[in-house]
């Protein structure tokens, strides 16, 4: 497969060492700051002969990208975060010119909590003694709070449990509104990502928790779905992936 990598910060080096070890052909590495790569802008010149672009840069600009790439009939796995209030936007982009996958996380080991946690809330409904909350532990090097994958979760709780109706993720100096689901975030050390979900009683509490110990599962599930998604055409996301994984 011939592969663009964009955005070589320390996911974009971990996508290139990973799609090496799998034999796949790197053709651009682009990144408009990193010294070591062969372009720095998203352009006819640097996708030629690409097949499958794997974005990881930073959101701005995002709408210029995916531009291009429809100009230049490469398909995308999208692990940019924070371009979400534009998914219909990008959906108009995309149509079915090329084929897109995006998530807030790749990894498979994420997605398959993803699934437990889904599971999990459905059965919790049965138990309304039961309180639910989540938070997340990452690196100090992080921009974002909370995370793109603790906000998935949150929705993946939402979109079962009948007691929540919507995250709050701020500092509470008040009393928590018995609907809102709150998601709280820790940024210290050199955690790689850590994701905890609670069910709490009076008289016990079922924790459920994803750590990560590298950034390879993230680079393992992106060139994944590369390969998946490198003869389709259309705006997916990663459960459409786990979907064909999972029978």
């Amino acid at each position: 497969m011939n592969i663009a990598i964009i955005g070589y910060g320390k996911m974009g080096k971990q996508i290139h060492k990973f799609a090496l070890e799998k034999k796949h052909s790197i053709i651009s590495i682009i990144d408009k700051f990193a010294p070591e790569v062969n372009f720095k802008t998203v352009d006819s010149n640097s996708l030629k002969d690409v097949e499958v672009v794997i974005d990881f840069a930073s959101p701005e600009g995002i709408e210029d990208r995916i531009n291009e790439y429809v100009k230049n009939n490469v398909c995308v796995v999208m692990g940019t975060t924070g371009w979400y209030n534009n998914i219909d936007k990008i959906k108009k982009i995309v149509d079915d010119k090329i084929g897109f996958i995006w998530s807030g996380n790749f990894s498979l080991g994420v997605n398959i909590f993803f699934r437990i946690v889904k599971e999990a809330s459905k059965i919790f409904n049965n138990f309304p003694e039961y309180d639910s909350l989540a938070y997340e532990i990452h690196h100090n090097q992080k921009q974002d709070s909370p995370s793109g994958t603790a906000l998935m979760i949150g929705n993946v709780m939402l979109s079962e449990l009948k007691n929540k109706t919507k995250i709050t993720t701020e500092k509470l100096d008040r009393k928590i509104e018995s609907d809102e689901l709150h998601i709280a975030s820790v940024r210290a050390g050199y955690y790689p990502g850590t994701h905890t979900v609670e069910f709490d009683s009076a008289v016990d509490t079922i924790e459920l928790k994803h750590t990560a110990r590298t950034r390879e599962g993230f680079a393992v599930g992106a060139v994944m779905a590369a390969g998946w998604i490198k003869d389709k055409k259309g705006f997916f996301s990663i459960d459409d992936f786990m979907n064909a994984i999972i029978k």
